[in-house]
């Protein structure tokens, strides 16, 4: 058994073609239950359909009030969401900069339901983009590509949560795919991350060490005229509400506001598992360090440009406290360029279980930690790092099965 698990040989191809096609008819079926038993905007579980982006739309809505200070207020925020989705819906916070108010205005000139589908069904595509083109130049058809990335189940997740999980995911994977080709276009997109400013430590530390001076001067230039773009339209007032706000931030992710099952980071592990806030951060730090420090490692070999990416996007999820299931949708890209390289050359003892465990991992992170207080969504993490990053010697790899549905 453990030869099989070594060598991945259990995933065959028939596998890889039935199981995410069976992932695909229950998602579908979910989301279509979902949408029937709708009313008035509300799902079944009496939240907001497309729940997290509500409060998207509702910042949209005061920004073109006149009030781009409101959303980082959270009792005015939670005021202004209860006005217009009713006294019992859920709450949720505004913990993103300045520079999101701008997607949130463009799409509250929409009704909520038109804007929710625009949202989700263009930011899906986008994601889908890079993915299809990394795996296409390995040879994986169209069709395949489209049908792993769709049944990826961070997927759900996200058309469950209205998230920004396929525009986090479409702009890692469309910077990766042409960082060597069009670094000044890899670097814009880089730069359009900044509305996630806790995934910041380990992109920077692979432009710099890879010498990738092009795309990091566009990545620059771009967060300047974001920035500066930002202050014309929203004024100082919003930056000042968005650094007072950061405290509130820190207590939801410290007490885990949203619940430490759904968040899935090592702090969040360890507070899961029962440790306080001291060595939640004690072993949130001791974990960065450590990651970089590979990551370093790996940035400076020979490996393959597709390993460093993966790596660097694997690391971007493990040096922050506050990952949420959704934001596991950044890991589409990082398997995407594992596969590609793979196919090509062979993978390593251990990579296609691994890869396997990171594609189920936002299906079952949240169920297990609630039912069992396990972290399987980081312990996942870190075992696709160890994997990818290759810090002992190297062994031989092995054989990709030729897949039967391409030469």
């Amino acid at each position: 058994m453990l030869g099989t698990i070594r060598s991945g040989d259990w995933l065959t191809a028939e596998r890889l073609r039935v199981y995410p096609l069976i992932f695909l008819a229950i998602f579908l079926v979910a989301v279509v239950g979902a949408i029937a038993t709708s009313h008035d905007r509300i799902g079944p579980n009496n939240l907001p359909l497309g729940s997290d982006f509500s409060q998207v739309w509702v910042a949209g809505q005061e920004v073109l009030a006149g009030h781009p200070e409101a959303p980082f207020d959270i009792t005015r925020h939670a005021e202004a969401q209860r006005k217009e989705f009713g006294p019992e819906t859920g709450i949720f916070g505004w913990h993103y900069p300045p520079y999101f108010l701008a997607l949130a205005a463009f799409f509250a000139t929409l009704p909520y339901l038109p804007a929710l589908a625009f949202w989700q069904a263009g930011t899906l595509a986008l994601y889908l983009l890079p993915i299809v083109a990394i795996l296409g130049k390995s040879g994986v058809a169209r069709r395949d590509a489209l049908i792993a990335a769709l049944a990826f189940p961070a997927v759900i997740v996200n058309l469950g949560h209205g998230q920004n999980g396929f525009l986090t995911a479409a702009l890692l994977g469309g910077g990766f795919l042409l960082l060597e080709r069009r670094p000044l276009v890899a670097g814009a997109l880089f730069a359009l991350l900044a509305y996630k400013p806790q995934f910041a430590l380990a992109l920077p530390l692979t432009l710099l060490i890879g010498r990738h001076w092009r795309a990091l001067g566009s990545a620059a230039a771009t967060l300047a005229v974001m920035s500066a773009m930002s202050l014309a339209a929203f004024g100082a007032i919003s930056w000042r509400a968005f650094f007072e706000s950061l405290g509130f931030t820190r207590k939801v992710v410290e007490e885990g506001g949203p619940g430490f099952e759904k968040i899935q980071s090592v702090f969040a592990a360890v507070r899961l598992l029962g440790g306080d806030i001291s060595t939640a951060y004690f072993w949130q730090g001791s974990a960065s360090f450590c990651v970089l420090a590979c990551l370093i490692w790996v940035l400076r070999s020979n490996a393959d440009a597709r390993v460093k990416g993966a790596a660097t996007i694997e690391a971007m999820l493990l040096t922050t406290p506050y990952l949420l299931d959704y934001d596991l949708m950044a890991l589409a890209p990082a398997m995407a360029l594992l596969v590609s390289r793979g196919i090509d050359e062979g993978f390593r003892p251990y990579e296609k279980t691994a890869l396997a465990l990171a594609y189920v991992a936002p299906l079952v992170a949240r169920p297990a930690a609630m039912a069992l207080g396990l972290p399987i969504g980081v312990a996942d993490l870190v075992l696709l790092f160890a994997v990818t990053a290759p810090i002992g010697p190297e062994t031989e790899a092995q054989n990709l099965e030729p897949n039967p549905n391409h030469e």
